[in-house]
């Protein structure tokens, strides 16, 4: 039993190890230096080498001047042993390669002024040609010849990638690090307020805070969200303007609040000032405006792959963290009906509204990624990487983005990414806001609710993304995290014989004491 145990998780293992890719790499060098392009090739043809130090090295032949659908006008002992580059056009690639293969040519590279896809072929003609066939840029080639001018060496490789990418880890841990630090920092506000704190008052909410408390409140939340992903499937042009606005403002906001926050506990003078009877601070003046500057330079640059992700990051993991602060969920009953309603949502718009989209792509990852960038990398097994630069297209900043670091060739062609939106931060993070706050209302030292309902969430997290290794395909994170992290804080709740108490929570539309609540 035991062996067949370690037989299945090796064989998974395998499974996930490594995968092979449709783009590679070209590595062009002269004995000064050496730059690497972006190449698309099909496995089906002449397999290319996956390591650079594999690959066979051969002389460029600069023969952009054809498309080499005959040997007319080619001399054979020019190309004899060398890499040709030859136009796109006129016959298709097992002609030109049965062509190229002919006068000696090792390797054949076609250049193409429009889009780059998997060059294939009919099976019968797979087996006919014995040189590695690839499309690269054409305004990459003559970037290269602007470069090296002459001598060219080329070598061709395809690297593997492992499908369990180091930008799965990191996302794990902007997930896992923004719900504990968003569930501590709910707790560590209701403290405040029970010990009555400051100007928060002994009796009432702050009334900076939105309080989820009817059953009505929590549906017409939801309906709201259904209707906004609607409007922004069918009028996504004008609406990512007004989205984007919205994050800016929001997340300087929420970025502000977060680190007056921490300046706040680490006791950092606020220099006050006064002009015309009216109080500023100026440690709040630079902290808004070093916040304001931050959304600003995002929004600029919002379309700036190689790294305005950082920024988009950073201002999102404030955004859920304020959200988790600002927005409370009053009772385990609200947790429930809300997470459910959201799983059915998330499910819904993600599985089953392809059936009625005309490009059959699910409402909520053609909103997620943008029109433009929905269906663009791949058709099956198929590629296809644009051959000119592309206007940007505008992309909703709902999600969190962190480069696949291990997609070595993918990223030449295209920068990649791992994404993760931010309600599968948000929605289960009120969960576990509650769960901190009931901690604080029992007078829990060891933190029972907060911590379990963390390690659901993780363990939740950590099924999604091996689901989705699995099924080679993205997954509407709620399916998993909703159910781990309510079912395993109603059984806490059920073995400590809390479960009435955790049930029913407060109101907050007239502040309790403590000893009351406890008695309910």
């Amino acid at each position: 039993m035991e062996r067949a145990v370690r037989f299945i998780i090796l064989s998974v293992v395998f499974y996930v190890s490594q995968i092979n890719c449709q783009e590679a790499i070209l590595h062009i060098s002269n004995e000064r230096t050496n730059r690497e392009y972006c190449i698309v090739y099909n496995q089906s043809w002449t397999p290319v080498s996956q390591t650079f130090d594999k690959a066979t090295q051969y002389p460029l032949v600069n023969m952009t001047s054809t498309v080499l659908c005959d040997t007319s006008g080619v001399i054979p002992a020019v190309v004899k042993g060398k890499a040709l580059v030859v136009m796109r056009g006129d016959c298709d690639f097992s002609q030109k390669a049965q062509v190229a293969q002919s006068l000696g040519a090792t390797t054949l590279l076609i250049a193409s002024k429009t889009l780059l896809i998997t060059p294939s072929a009919n099976d019968s003609e797979y087996a006919k040609v014995t040189i590695p066939l690839a499309l690269m840029r054409y305004r990459d080639f003559i970037e290269a010849q602007q470069v090296f001018s002459e001598g060219m060496q080329v070598k061709l490789y395809a690297p593997t990638y492992p499908k369990i990418d180091v930008s799965l880890v990191v996302m794990l841990l902007i997930a896992m690090v923004t719900v504990t630090l968003g569930g501590f920092w709910s707790g560590a506000c209701e403290r405040d307020r029970m010990n009555g704190d400051g100007d928060r008052g002994e009796s009432k909410a702050d009334p900076k805070e939105l309080f989820l408390y009817s059953p009505l409140k929590v549906v017409i939340f939801v309906v709201l969200m259904c209707g906004m992903l609607v409007l922004m499937y069918y009028f996504y042009n004008v609406m990512v303007y007004f989205i984007i606005v919205i994050f800016c403002l929001a997340s300087a906001s929420a970025l502000f609040s977060c680190i007056d926050a921490v300046m706040e506990i680490l006791s950092c003078p606020s220099g006050s000032f006064s002009i015309k009877s009216c109080n500023f601070s100026v440690r709040s003046l630079i902290l808004a405006a070093v916040c304001i500057s931050i959304a600003v330079v995002w929004g600029v640059y919002r379309n700036e792959d190689r790294w305005i992700w950082i920024l988009q990051d950073l201002l999102g993991v404030a955004f859920c963290l304020n959200f988790m602060r600002t927005v409370s969920l009053s009772n385990f009953k609200i947790c429930v009906i809300l997470l459910s309603l959201l799983l059915l949502y998330d499910v819904f718009f993600v599985f089953i509204t392809p059936f009625f989209t005309k490009n059959g792509v699910s409402i909520m990852v053609q909103v997620a990624l943008g029109p433009e960038a929905s269906g663009e990398k791949t058709q099956g097994n198929m590629v296809a990487v644009p051959a000119e630069p592309q206007a940007p297209s505008e992309k909703l900043p709902v999600v969190m983005r962190v480069p696949r670091f291990s997609a070595w060739a993918q990223n030449l062609c295209g920068m990649q990414f791992s994404i993760l939106g931010y309600g599968d931060i948000i929605i289960p993070g009120l969960l576990v806001a509650y769960c901190s706050r009931f901690d604080v209302w029992v007078n829990s030292s060891k933190k029972v609710y907060f911590i379990s309902c963390c390690i659901a969430y993780l363990l939740g997290m950590i099924v999604t993304f091996a689901v989705m290794l699995l099924s080679g395909m993205g997954q509407p994170a709620l399916l998993y995290l909703v159910p781990f992290t309510l079912i395993t804080s109603a059984v806490v709740a059920g073995c400590r014989g809390e479960m009435r108490l955790f049930w029913a929570g407060t109101t907050y539309m007239v502040r309790r004491p403590r000893e009351e609540l406890m008695a309910t």
